[in-house]
C-alpha cells in the first residue's frame, strides 16, 4: 500500500513522535497513511486515548513543530480539542489535538517509538459515530473501504454505542439517505460506488430488507 500523505504531514509525525509523543494517529490520515491508502486527506488528527481534556499537550506540539522550523498558527483552542495550522514553504497541515476519554475497542499498535497508530477496528466504530455526529461523504467513503478490507461490519455496528451515546442504527439508517452524493466526484470519491454501498448498508440497517 502506498501512503496517500503529503511529506509534510509524514514529517510532523516523525517529529512529533520524536519531540511530543503520548498521541496516537487515527481518523483518516491513519487509513491514508497506514493502512487502505484509499483517499487523501489534509490534516492530522491525533488522540490522546484517556484523556479528558488537554494541559500541557498544546503547548508542547506548538513548541516542537516550531522548532522544527514550522510556522504554527492556534485555529481552536477548548479544554478538549486543540486545531492547530503549521505550515512550511510550500505546504500547509492542519493538526487536531483531541483529548479521547472513551475506551478503545482494540489496542492501538506502535509503528515506532513515539508513533501509535489507532487500530483500523476502532477508527471504523468511530467513523460509524462521525456518520451519525456530522453526516459527511469521507466518512461514508472510509466506512465503504474498511468494510472492503474485511472487517466486521457487524461487530462494529455492535459496539458503536459505546462510544456514543447518541448512536443507534435506526438513526444511522434515517441519516444515510440525506447524504448529498453529488458533492463525491468534487471530493475526489466515486458517487457510484458510493451509491451502492449506502444502498448495502441501508439494507443491513434495515435487517436484510430492501428500501
Amino acid at each position: 500500500m502506498k501512503s496517500r500523505l503529503s511529506d509534510l504531514q509524514h514529517r510532523i509525525l516523525e517529529i512529533l513522535a520524536r519531540g511530543a509523543p503520548g498521541w496516537s494517529l487515527s481518523g483518516g490520515a491513519a487509513l491514508a497513511g497506514f493502512y487502505l491508502g484509499h483517499r487523501s486527506t489534509d490534516d492530522l488528527d491525533l488522540f490522546y486515548h484517556g484523556q479528558r481534556s488537554l494541559t500541557h499537550e498544546p503547548r508542547l506540539v506548538e513548541d516542537v513543530l516550531v522548532e522544527a522550523g514550522l510556522d504554527v498558527r492556534v485555529l481552536v483552542r477548548s479544554p478538549g480539542f486543540v486545531r492547530l495550522l503549521a505550515r512550511d514553504a510550500s505546504a500547509q497541515v492542519v493538526v487536531d489535538l483531541v483529548a479521547e476519554p472513551v475506551p478503545v475497542v482494540e489496542a492501538p499498535m506502535e509503528l515506532q517509538p513515539g508513533l501509535r497508530i489507532d487500530a483500523a477496528a476502532d477508527i471504523l466504530v468511530n467513523k460509524l459515530c462521525a456518520l451519525v455526529s456530522r453526516s459527511e461523504l469521507r466518512d461514508l467513503e472510509d466506512v465503504r473501504a474498511l468494510v472492503a478490507s474485511g472487517l466486521d461490519l457487524d461487530r462494529a455496528l455492535d459496539q458503536a454505542p459505546s462510544k456514543d451515546g447518541g448512536f443507534s442504527p435506526m438513526t444511522l439508517a434515517w441519516l444515510l439517505p440525506q447524504l448529498d452524493l453529488a458533492r463525491a466526484a468534487e471530493l475526489g470519491l466515486d458517487p457510484v460506488r458510493l451509491e451502492s454501498f449506502r444502498e448495502r448498508l441501508l439494507a443491513k440497517l434495515d435487517g436484510g430488507g430492501s428500501r
